[in-house]
This record gives C-alpha cells, structure tokens and sequence, in this order.
C-alpha cells in the first residue's frame, strides 16, 4: 500500500529525485515506527538509529526529522508530498504549518491555496473534489478549524466540508512569552470551544507539524512553544541544517541531506560563470576601488543580460525575466556600507536609490519583514 502510494504521489505531483526520495526515507520511517500521542521516542529512535545513523537525537518531545534540501530545489512542494502521503495512508488528517515570518507565512499561504498556479497539491485527485481546509492566523478565532465531538463517538463540525485541515502560522502567534500585554491570542481561552486554539490543537490525536525554515525555530521560546503542540511527528525543511548565531550547532536529527552542490550537479540549482578581466592585476588598486570596479563590472554585465533577456522575450515569446544583482558582505556592518554606497551619487548618479533591499540577520520586526519581502518580490 506505502510503496504504491508512494509512486501514486510522485506521479502526480512530478517530483524532483531529491523529493522523492525523501518523501521514500518518511515512508520508510513510518513502516518502523508507530505514530502515537503517547509514543515513546526514545523507543522510536533506538528502531531507526540503525538505518538512518545521521539521526542521533529527534531533538524535541516528539519524532522529529530534518530533511536538509537545498534552496531551489522545492521543499514546499515536498510539504504538499508528505500532507498527501500521510493522509493517503491514514496516518493524520490535521496539520500545522510553521512559517519564520510574515512574508513565508503568506506565501505558503498562497502554496496551498487550489487557486495557485503553484498549488501544492495540484494532481491529487482525492483533494480536487475535497480539497484541504486552510486555517490561517488571520481567521481561527472564527471556529473555523475545530470539530466538534458528538454522542457515540460521532463528528461534527462547525464548517463541514474538509477532511484534511491544514493550519499555517507565523511562528510569531504562538512563541511569545506572556509580557505585559498578556498571553499570546492564540493562547487565550475562546468561549465558543471551551479552551484556546493551541491547547485545542495540543489535544489532537494525528497533529502533525510541518516546520519551513527549520533552522530559525531552535530558539528557546519558540522550541517551548512547539514542543507544547505535542504533535505526533515533527517534519522539517531547510537548507541550512544548523542554529542561528555566533556558534551554530549542526542539527542532530537530519536524516536526508540534499547539499547545493548535488543541486547543481543535478541541474536544479544553475552554476555561476566567473566572470574576470583580461590582463587585470587586482593588486594594481587599493580595496575599496576593487571594490568599485567589481560593482561596476556586475552593473554592466547585467545590463548585458537584460537586453539580451528582452529580446529572448520578444523573439519567442517566453515570460520576460528581469535579473537582479546580488551583492554578498563580509558582514551586517558592511553589508550597510556597500548598500550607502551603491544608492549614492558617486555609483551610476544615484540610478539604484531606492532599489537595494539589505537583507541580514541584524535586521528585526518590521524592517525585516520588508527586506525579506523585497528580496522574494
């Protein structure tokens, strides 16, 4: 039944070698290991271990696994594969999506919606009649993701026409420590189900939580806040398998590793082209006006590729790409220097005033959010 749906999924949903075989690795895991509200992880880790030696500690209260995908290679579609494995074979009907930030959120939001050319679960025939319900920070207080139980065993629900639900959050609605502001909405008693969305999302028998941007969830408060869902399995996706700060730690429990060179190898990811100057001797200049000629140099280039992009577009057709530059810094302090300079009068009279987005780490709240839309618009 698991391998025929597994090739069902991968048919229908054209996925990349990479996604499938990682949507193969969670087929595998869950024929060892049995799915529970109360499991034993340790238990379900001593059964793995020797299979997936890579998985040296789930790192939560529950089974977690770390797929470490390349950036490019499509893991919000394999989200779409695992909801759809998952239900396919009875193992849950209830989800949580996880977004690191408002701009993710939304977009993932749009990923899951059938009207996307995007759509996620675009293929699955059991979801083109009956398609997943989409609960979203910005409309559970209505009820709209809870069912409601009944006499002998029964269901109901409040809106009922979903099997499957699928919730997506900002990881902001649920690890905020209470201030004093007080308890995090999300965390707050709703008269009409009798205790907070969380806790009842906390008392599902199937929830299974899907984290995008793993690597930005291992703070302490955000780790609590998960932790405190007490879904039966934990699926996360990254690129980057390792914390945030000053000293990163690897992640102990990835079990499929997928790196940017594979990715380019494979032909998912395009390679760069090194680009050099004929007879030129960098040495010849002090750093800073390196530093201009390369920036020069790249503007140049891309208005190489721009006419050269307009007039593949005009000649057969295809959708009209624009490129863009991107400029890496040593670090968040010249990362603002060089975006100063670029949008000043000294480089090209000002022409990218107001056309750098600055994207870093030391960026927080609102100013984040905007770089980071910026940077995907």
């Amino acid at each position: 039944m698991s391998d025929r749906t597994v090739r069902t999924i991968c048919q229908r949903l054209s996925l990349r070698k990479p996604q499938v075989d990682s949507l193969e690795i969670l087929a595998d895991f869950l024929s060892r290991v049995e799915l529970s509200k109360s499991g034993d992880s340790a238990a379900a880790l001593t059964a793995i271990r020797d299979f997936y030696p890579s998985v040296e500690d789930f790192e939560h209260e529950f089974p977690s696994l770390c797929f470490a995908l390349a950036t490019g290679v499509g893991k919000t579609r394999l989200m779409g594969a695992f909801i759809s494995y998952l239900y396919l074979t009875g193992k849950s009907r209830h989800f949580f999506v996880l977004a690191p930030n408002t701009t993710i959120y939304e977009k993932l939001i749009g990923d899951f919606s059938p009207e996307s050319p995007k759509y996620v679960f675009k293929g699955i025939a059991e979801f083109a009649s009956n398609p997943p319900l989409i609960i979203t920070g910005d409309n559970y207080l209505s009820g709209v993701g809870v069912r409601f139980e009944l006499a002998k065993g029964a269901q109901a629900k409040m809106f009922d026409y979903a099997d499957v639900h699928i919730n997506i959050f900002n990881v902001d609605k649920i690890n905020k420590e209470e201030s004093p502001r007080g308890t995090p909405r999300m965390k707050r008693l709703q008269e009409t189900i009798g205790e907070s969305y969380y806790e009842y999302l906390s008392k599902l028998d199937d929830l299974v939580l899907l984290m995008d941007e793993a690597h930005r969830y291992r703070a302490s408060a955000g780790a609590n806040a998960i932790d405190g869902l007490k879904p039966i399995l934990g699926l996360e996706l990254t690129a980057t398998p390792k914390t945030v700060g000053a000293r990163p730690v690897p992640f102990k429990n990835v079990i499929y590793n997928y790196t940017l060179g594979q990715a380019m190898a494979d032909g998912f990811v395009k390679e760069p082209a090194v680009a050099t100057r004929k007879d030129f001797n960098p040495k010849s200049v002090n750093e800073r006006e390196l530093e201009r000629i390369k920036l020069e140099d790249a503007v140049h280039y891309h208005d190489h590729v721009t006419v050269e992009l307009d007039r593949y577009h005009r000649t057969t057709g295809a959708p009209k790409v624009t490129p863009f530059i991107l400029v890496v810094a040593t670090d968040t302090t010249e990362a603002k220097r060089l975006r100063e300079f670029i949008e000043s009068d000294d480089f090209f009279k000002a022409r990218f005033k107001g056309k750098v987005a600055e994207v870093h780490s030391a960026l927080r709240g609102e100013e984040s959010e905007e770089a980071t839309e910026r940077l995907i618009d």
